[in-house]
């Protein structure tokens, strides 16, 4: 039978039930260019198929994590091009990021859809506002400014206001948020006021800020990239003839990630569609973290109310994660509260079994590291390829332990979305200002009243944005602060292992540090924020930090502060395929108090645990206990050094057993030639040196001197995997055989 005039053929089913459903994500190659608009929908399910059909009248897309969105919009829109429905040049898929634009004009043209436009807000604006200004306005467009921070800097000059490097970046960014959600200077402080935002200064100050940088901006002719929004919004409000050219243009659009659309770009939207229908929207409200940007769900929310007609699709087969991730996820999200929760999706996992989630308390932030560390070099042993893990956590600032914890367990890894910690602004700022107070010694009157290491180091950091109490809010501000927090932590802890170490000792154990990690650039465990993972999944992932005032972070203080933190949450769970991995920490330091709690979050969720008001908590789940105390049970006994019998509480001490200021019996020449034959190692390899061995465990096995395979691995930092390796190459070297015959053993082994 043929189908209604207008409506393209509906395909028979088969294909999907009887297995011939392709993955939905995770997929590196593209099929060859189907050869019908019907060879389009094959290897789709029920869903997506479903979503590929509805061309008509509006339609909303609620898509879980893991579900194939993108597959299922650009099937779509490739499937009504191939059936005659959709032209090519008629449609405008927009998206949030070039990455994402650029992927789906990628997918489109292997599906046959070439001429589709897929941009991002900006860049689809922009186009549009350079085509039209001359007509519009009347001359050349203004200039982009691409970077507006050094107006910003400007502007507050010109107020008399002081911002610092981190200040200007977190005033810049308020400016930002003010023009998205379309607030006028004049009103910020009260929409400050009304919204509960953390402001980073003064809300009248950024006011006279934001005042005087679109001052400087009209007075040079420049414009800003949310100008770009406004004024295209502006030109096709005020001029019909001009909107309705861009919508004879544009006649059906698609937006994708529609929960972190702003209310600006809403607007925008509403323009290019006129008194249209022809929509479709795809996002998920439980993955809305980004309403400190002016993002908002509440479009994506209000969409049926909007567009009473509307055909809702929801997504909800789990391509990525394996059942028993999913069932977690859900878990987590079966705890929620608020409008976004009551939208949440159950997602169904299509993948094999796999292992439980793991759930680890650790008895403090460095044996978290270490634990971790261990784990992630038995899966890479075990065969999970080290760019398919990663460690996600809340603030940049918790990097620098399991960056240092990666490098001593010879494990590669890049950070992404951060810096490396000893090479951000902040950090080399303090250290340059620790040394030359080292240097000045009893000269310098910021010590005077300064008692001890710590004391001093605070008494320094002071002048560099330290202060005893947080600031308040996120931002730039904050990041800084928890990196000169993180110098002063150390001290602390530097100065308990070496009573009596002084300023000079700290900055030589800060250079000697900043040297193991200032490695180039290799491909290994990816260390990044849970912000910066969206749109990303590993095979592997470690959700660390997880305790009370991390997650959820001490400064979310609202209802709906709480909650986005455990959307975030949610996000880094959703980002495993196969393994994951929960932990927390019960002290910061060593021998610290073990007061901390794990997060609410995990509440109903890791067992022995319980969650009170949840609607329909998921449990399951393994449990580990990692080494060391841990809550109302005993410790176990202290590392002593086998010199002097004094408690060790530094990693590299507890590796040489020993107090760094005890006497050595290291062989120096045996260290220097396994620190020759290192050198050559990690060249041949294409890893940093520390990947083969780091200077303390070439310290401790110059000094036990190994006969043996045995000896040799009971040396913390050598481990099976490097016994395998480089076993060979190091008993040969402590044997007395020429450098050249310890190399040979050690290349024979690859």
């Amino acid at each position: 039978m043929r189908p209604p005039c207008g409506q393209p053929p509906r395909p028979p089913l088969p294909t999907w039930q009887h297995g011939g459903v392709t993955a939905a994500t995770h997929s590196s190659l593209f099929p060859q260019v189907p050869e019908s608009a019907d060879a389009v929908l094959d290897g789709l399910d029920p869903e997506q198929r479903e979503v590929a059909m509805a061309l008509h009248g509006p339609v909303c897309v609620l898509a879980g994590a893991g579900t194939g969105k993108t597959r299922a919009i650009t099937h779509r829109i490739a499937y009504g091009v191939r059936a005659g429905i959709l032209q090519p040049a008629s449609v405008l898929a927009v998206t949030f990021t070039n990455r994402a634009a650029g992927e789906m004009r990628g997918r489109l043209r292997q599906l046959g859809a070439g001429g589709v436009q897929a941009r991002t807000f900006h860049s689809a604006a922009l186009r549009q506002l350079q085509y039209f200004w001359p007509k519009a306005v009347g001359g050349d467009l203004p200039r982009l400014l691409e970077r507006k921070v050094q107006l910003v800097a400007e502007a507050a000059a010109r107020c008399r206001i002081r911002l610092d490097r981190n200040e200007l970046r977190d005033v810049t960014s308020e400016i930002e948020w003010s023009k998205v959600t379309q607030t006028v200077p004049a009103d910020y402080p009260a929409v400050v006021a009304k919204t509960q935002r953390d402001a980073p200064r003064d809300p009248a100050e950024i006011s006279q800020i934001y005042a005087m940088y679109e001052q400087l901006k009209r007075d040079r002719s420049l414009i800003d990239f949310e100008d770009v929004l406004l004024l295209t919004v502006a030109i096709l409000q005020d001029r019909h003839d001009i909107a309705d050219h861009v919508r004879r243009q544009y006649q059906h659009f698609v937006v994708d990630e529609y929960q972190d659309v702003s209310p600006l770009q809403q607007r925008l939207l509403d323009l290019w569609l006129g008194d249209r229908d022809t929509l479709c929207v795809v996002g998920d409200a439980s993955q809305t973290i980004y309403s400190f940007t002016g993002a908002t769900p509440d479009h994506l929310l209000n969409f049926r109310t909007r567009h009473p007609n509307a055909t809702v699709v929801k997504l909800i087969r789990d391509y990525r994660s394996t059942p028993q991730v999913v069932h977690l996820a859900n878990g987590l999200l079966g705890q929620a509260r608020g409008r976004a929760a009551e939208h949440r999706l159950e997602l169904v996992s299509q993948r094999e079994p796999g292992p439980e989630p793991v759930y680890t308390e650790y008895a403090d932030e460095p044996a978290e590291a270490e634990g971790t560390a261990r784990r992630i070099r038995d899966l890479i042993a075990a065969g999970v390829p080290a760019g398919e893990i990663a460690v996600l956590y809340r603030v940049n600032s918790q990097s620098e332990v399991y960056e240092q914890a990666l490098a001593d367990a010879g494990v590669p890894y890049q950070l992404r979305g951060a810096e490396r910690f000893f090479e951000r602004a902040e950090v080399r700022e303090a250290g340059i200002a620790l040394r030359g107070a080292a240097r000045a010694g009893g000269n310098d009157s910021l010590l005077d009243d300064a008692e001890g290491l710590p004391a001093e180091v605070r008494a320094v950091l002071s002048t560099k944005g330290w202060t005893t109490e947080p600031p308040a809010g996120s931002g730039a501000v904050r990041d800084r602060w928890e990196s000169l927090a993180a110098l002063v932590r150390l001290a602390e802890d530097f100065e308990q292992a070496k009573p009596g170490a002084t300023l000079s000792d700290l900055v030589a154990e800060l250079d000697e540090r900043a040297a193991a990690q200032h490695a180039p650039t290799v491909q290994g465990v990816t260390l990044a924020s849970l912000h910066s993972a969206k749109g990303l999944e590993w095979d592997a992932v470690f959700l660390v930090g997880l305790n009370e005032g991390m997650m959820p972070i001490t400064y979310a203080k609202t209802d709906e502060q709480i909650e986005e933190e455990r959307r975030l949450l949610y996000v880094g769970v959703t980002r495993a395929r196969f393994h994951l991995s929960l932990s927390w920490s019960l002290s910061r330091s060593p021998g610290g108090r073990a007061g901390r709690r794990p997060s609410r979050f995990l509440n109903g969720l890791r067992p022995g645990s319980v969650a009170l008001g949840t609607r329909g908590a998921a449990g399951g789940g393994g449990i580990e206990r990692g080494p060391g105390p841990v809550a109302k049970r005993g410790r176990r006994g202290p590392a002593r050094c086998r010199v002097c019998g004094k408690t060790l509480t530094d990693a590299g001490e507890m590796k040489l057993m020993r107090c760094d200021d005890c006497p050595s019996d290291m062989d120096e020449a045996l260290y220097e030639r396994l620190r020759d034959w290192r050198a050559v190692r990690a060249k041949e390899i294409g890893q940093p040196a520390y990947c083969v061995f780091t200077d303390k465990t070439l310290m401790a096995i110059a000094e036990a001197v190994p006969g043996s395979a045995g000896e040799l691995a009971g040396i913390s930092g050598v481990g099976a995997r490097k016994l395998d390796r480089f076993g060979t190459a190091v008993l040969a070297i402590c044997a007395g055989e020429t450098v050249e015959e310890g190399l040979g053993a050690a290349v024979d082994e690859v």
